[in-house]
């Protein structure tokens, strides 16, 4: 353990093949979690909310190599904001309030201390914007980062949100601000320009995209969501997915809104807005909806600073899956299993790939 004692700090430097499962326990873990009731037991402990009652929910998700890393943004801070983000993102589509997040983290020996302390960084900072913390977790040593979480939740009794529930009528609204990740990528690529405010704004929003959790909670909470998903791999599959699990087909506007600076990133790359809501990676929400309890709901999560707009409707199945131009809608989607998966690559080429056509 290249001779660190019990007193003795942990350079960011030092390897985490260099200190051993125990001094990277004592030395770096206990001081960040030590707090953490039940911290090193093999359990975590959840702790209570009082007068909380209500269905527990789990979700757990690996973070793939972040596409901000492939850009450019090396630093171990955003996979683990990002892996976070993931697992919370399901919690939101529950409409559940988080308690704790478990985390196992697979790492090469040749991993620095400041390296994990980053990435311990972004796990923490997003746990505490959504008013969660990790709470358990393994460490374990290999040849490539492994990322997985899990994530637990509490409901409102009778509040849970599922991908079923909706009817033929009920409104899809999209929760959050779609575009971002894609409009930075279109900026690193040179296919727009944008002044230096405005891209540190879109880099931001970037890195640490935003999981729905507040949102989520308030629509189940108030019983104006019928059903729930989170645009994981994509709008045309988030769609498609709530579509099979009621039975339904879809009608969806190709008139979608992005805030200003995404729509000029948009404007300059030659590409039109929809192309770039209906990628994936800002981590939004799509909520049925009852027509009556659109312009309600819309107004409850403006008052929690989460913009929504409606951008289509669920019909009869036997309609299909179309677009507001009468076309059918076969959209891209970053399935697993398949040669759309997520592995990364070259960016101009997942440019190509996940926006639908050259941009520029």
């Amino acid at each position: 353990m290249s001779g660190v004692t019990e007193l003795s700090p942990i350079g960011d430097g030092v390897r985490l093949g260099d200190l051993g499962e125990h001094a990277i326990l004592e030395h770096i873990l206990r001081p960040r979690y030590g707090g953490v009731r039940g911290f090193g037991d093999d359990c975590a402990v959840l702790d209570a909310m009082e007068g909380l009652r209500g269905e527990l929910v789990a979700t757990t998700d690996s973070c793939p190599t972040p596409l901000v890393t492939i850009l450019g943004e090396t630093d171990p801070y955003h996979a683990g904001w990002l892996l976070a983000t993931i697992n919370l993102s399901d919690l939101a589509a529950a409409g559940a309030t988080p308690l704790g997040l478990v985390v196992n983290y697979t790492l090469p020996k040749t991993t620095t201390a400041g390296e994990f302390r980053r990435l311990l960084d972004g796990v923490d900072d997003c746990t505490k914007v959504h008013g969660t913390k990790v709470v358990g977790g393994d460490l374990r040593d290999g040849p490539v980062r492994q990322l997985t979480a899990t994530a637990i939740g509490r409901c409102v009794p009778g509040g849970r949100l599922g991908r079923a529930g909706a009817e033929a009528g009920d409104r899809l609204l999209l929760v959050g601000s779609p575009g971002y990740l894609w409009a930075y990528a279109l900026l690193v690529e040179k296919q727009a320009q944008l002044p230096g405010p405005l891209v540190a704004d879109i880099r931001e929003r970037a890195c640490r995209p935003m999981a729905q959790v507040a949102a989520g909670r308030t629509l189940a909470t108030a019983g104006l969501a019928r059903a729930a998903m989170d645009v994981s791999d994509g709008l045309f599959p988030t769609v498609r997915t709530l579509c099979g699990a009621n039975g339904l087909g879809a009608r969806i506007t190709k008139d979608i809104r992005l805030d200003d600076a995404p729509a000029d990133v948009c404007a300059q790359s030659g590409l039109g807005r929809f192309e770039l809501a209906q990628a994936w990676g800002d981590w939004t929400l799509v909520v049925a909806v009852r027509v009556q309890d659109v312009a309600l709901a819309k107004k409850i999560l403006a008052g929690e600073g989460v913009a929504a707009q409606e951008i289509g409707s669920l019909v009869p199945r036997e309609e299909g899956i179309s677009l507001d131009d009468g076309e059918s809608w076969e959209g891209i989607a970053q399935e697993r299993f398949s040669p759309s998966s997520w592995h990364g690559g070259e960016v101009p080429k997942l440019i190509t790939e996940v926006l639908g056509r050259r941009a520029g």
